[in-house]
């Protein structure tokens, strides 16, 4: 069985940074991606991973189905609807565009799969910016979002409890999972499968639409809200590789 081709978007920025000095100050630009160890996972494992960075999407995100369909799985990880809805085309030049959450969504009901993870700019988001709940993407997620800032924050840890350890989307990443540091919140929508919590909220959660199949991972791969314990847990890889897998109907 080959391994599935996917389309990794978002987990990078950038940062404008005033520094103040005394009386004087300057500013310094820097650039980050949040992702390498997930993405050095799913190369070690075999994976064939595209990676468009958030400030490429406008130029780089499929713009029809047929493109879109090259590969078998989307992840959208800690980056807004509006990238997806206000490319530089339609922002800057008024022009008509295809809605390229409205072809993520065709996408998967055509058979695709699409895994959503969390972050600041995921679900709903920090000060609601990022608004998926408002997008096409809307009925295809398997939990059902708030219509305000979406943060958890636990400093203190908040340890994850596996409620469907046999479920194929996480393969063998047993129980005990380490801490993390916070989640979007959400509410699995009827018939979605909870495989995992955090407090009494969702953290992993599967379902269809359409063809396709859904994953929902409310809290962060990277930092902050994913330690260092939890991306150099030994079940790390198994998990996203076992939750790609199953998104791509090849658990």
């Amino acid at each position: 069985m080959t391994t599935p081709n996917i389309l990794f978007v978002g987990e990078s920025w950038i940062k404008h940074i005033t520094h103040m000095k005394g009386f004087d100050q300057f500013t310094s630009v820097e650039y980050e991606e949040g992702a390498s160890v997930f993405l050095a996972c799913l190369n070690a494992a075999g994976f064939d991973v595209t990676y468009i960075r958030a400030h490429e999407i406008s130029v780089k995100f499929p713009t029809n189905l047929a493109e879109l369909q090259k590969f078998d799985v989307v992840v959208l990880s800690d980056i807004g609807s509006n990238s997806f809805l206000l490319t530089d085309d339609t922002f800057l030049r008024s022009k008509i565009t295809p809605n390229r959450l409205q072809l993520v969504a065709d996408f998967v009901a055509a058979g695709g799969g699409l895994v959503k993870v969390g972050g600041y700019m995921s679900f709903t988001g920090i000060d609601a910016r990022a608004r998926y709940g408002m997008s096409p993407l809307a009925p295809v997620l398997p939990v059902e979002l708030l219509p305000y800032d979406d943060r958890i924050e636990a400093p203190e840890g908040i340890s994850p409890e596996v409620h469907m350890p046999d479920h194929p989307a996480i393969g063998a990443a047993a129980a005990p999972w380490p801490m993390l540091l916070g989640y979007n919140k959400t509410i699995a929508k009827p018939g979605s499968e909870i495989i995992a919590t955090v407090g009494p909220d969702p953290l992993v959660v599967t379902g269809t639409h359409g063809r396709g199949r859904v994953v929902a991972f409310t809290s962060d791969l990277a930092p902050h809200w994913a330690p260092p314990g939890f991306l150099k847990w030994d079940g790390y890889t198994r998990l996203w590789t076992s939750l790609m897998n199953w998104a791509a109907h090849r658990e």
